[in-house]
């Protein structure tokens, strides 16, 4: 699995064998059982994961009422920005919905492993700055366009979601009731 982040790197920058072995020997990796919480509402987050395999689902409770806001899959870093870079109390949970194994590292082992290779701090910003525009992206797509323009672009980009978790939670995270996201495939079947 280690290897999945060292080629993951690689497309960010140029990796000597040096530098994908000190990757394979130094970063460690951990194994979360599907329903796994890796972060609740109220806690601060100690910990950021990349994601080798499996899916870290991010969600808000409103008035009792589980919306998903992302979904976390292989090659995507689960981070909980401002309540580990702030240590403030988070606002949302990080579940795992099927086993995963991620990367998992806090502050300090971040700060000992750039004391030791401050070659992978550029590495490390280059792969925030991608994280973070995707998002905006993400995020001024899902304002400007319909719900059943969102479920459209899901199965354009991110099919494997379809197969790998609930309808009602893919319908909360389009915005929308699974009776709605129902009514949504429909149409759409009809169509073609």
């Amino acid at each position: 699995m280690q290897k999945t982040l060292a080629d993951y790197v690689a497309l960010h920058t140029p990796l000597s064998d040096e530098d994908r072995q000190i990757l394979l020997r130094e970063i460690e990796v951990r194994h979360f059982p599907k329903g796994t919480v890796l972060l609740s509402e109220g806690e601060i987050a100690r910990e950021c994961y990349f994601v080798l395999s499996g899916c870290i689902r991010q969600y808000q409770l409103i008035d009792g009422e589980e919306k998903t806001t992302a979904f976390y899959t292989q090659g995507e870093a689960a981070v909980s920005l401002i309540s580990f870079s702030q240590q403030v109390p988070a606002n949302h949970f990080f579940v795992c919905e099927e086993d995963t194994t991620a990367t998992a590292g806090g502050t300090g082992s971040e700060e000992q492993f750039l004391a030791r290779h401050p070659k992978f701090a550029e590495v490390i910003r280059i792969m925030l700055e991608q994280s973070f525009g995707k998002t905006k992206d993400e995020f001024a797509r899902f304002i400007t366009s319909t719900p059943e323009q969102r479920y459209l672009q899901l199965l354009e980009q991110r099919p494997d979601l379809l197969q790998r978790v609930p309808q009602h939670q893919l319908a909360s995270y389009i915005g929308v009731t699974p009776e709605s996201l129902s009514r949504i495939r429909k149409r759409i079947i009809q169509r073609h």
